[in-house]
């Protein structure tokens, strides 16, 4: 329980960088927040699922959730630019 949580504010985390280094697909704080959340259970999910071992424990959990959140963000930014137009 404790890797889902650690993967989820990972993924905040994750979101919230990533929107702040790519402007043009930043969602604002609370977007970049709930897109990098979900994607780092994503990415948590995926990341067990493929058995792969990125460090175990925390340390799995921090890559997997911050990857999944960072990658699910910007996807979500570029959708809603692209939609824009």
């Amino acid at each position: 329980m404790e890797q889902l949580i650690i993967s989820l504010v990972s993924g905040a985390v994750g979101g919230n960088v990533v929107g702040k280094l790519l402007k043009n697909l930043d969602l604002g704080v609370l977007g970049n927040s709930i897109a990098g959340i979900v994607g780092g259970g994503i990415g948590q999910q995926l990341m067990g699922m493929g058995g792969a071992d990125m460090g175990g424990g925390i340390v799995g959990s921090i890559a997997s959730g911050g990857v999944g959140g960072a990658v699910l963000m910007a996807v979500i930014g570029a959708v809603k630019k692209a939609m824009a137009k």
